[in-house]
């Protein structure tokens, strides 16, 4: 199964994609979405253009976002609330469900900690998907938020044949 990971951002929007073969993950793609300096409106339609061109190029069957969490500063966390909103319009009109996934859940399903720093879950991201060198730390995230998705997903499919086996 082929999955979507975002990492949304007013400036920079974080993407992954892999694939998924029971509980191994295999690097497809990655980088990040970056918006032009100016209006926010304008970054918004940049990330919209960039989500739809990496939906038409990989067609995941799966997508998953970080969740926002709370900022000290409110008018970034509203920037990013808004970037997280264009990001899930860009994934529904792809007919695509988005599950959700705090940024503590990712860290610890990825490095074996909710507190892992940025280096650490490029070190993991690297790490598990066998790669030659770590991805830029915004795409890192968006990887490891596609990580997690696939791990949750094979842990439901595990947990639905154990209770078909009774």
């Amino acid at each position: 199964m082929r999955i979507l990971g975002v990492d949304p951002g007013s400036r920079l929007t974080g993407y992954g994609v892999i694939d998924v073969h029971g509980p191994r993950a295999v690097y497809v793609d990655s980088g990040c979405i970056r918006t032009p300096a100016g209006a926010l409106g304008e970054r918004l339609c940049a990330i919209h253009r960039g989500l739809a061109e990496i939906l038409r190029v990989h067609a995941p069957a799966a997508a998953a976002i970080e969740q926002v969490f709370l900022h000290r500063n409110a008018v970034s966390a509203l920037k990013l609330g808004h970037a997280r909103g264009v990001a899930l319009l860009a994934l529904a009109e792809a007919g695509l469900a988005v599950a959700e996934y705090m940024p503590s859940v990712v860290k610890l399903a990825v490095v074996g900690t909710g507190r892992a720093d940025k280096e650490q879950v490029q070190h993991m991201v690297t790490a598990l998907l066998k790669l030659p060198r770590a991805p830029q730390a915004d795409a890192a995230d968006a990887l490891a938020v596609a990580i997690c998705h696939g791990t949750q997903l094979f842990a439901q499919a595990r947990l639905a044949g154990a209770g078909q086996g009774r």
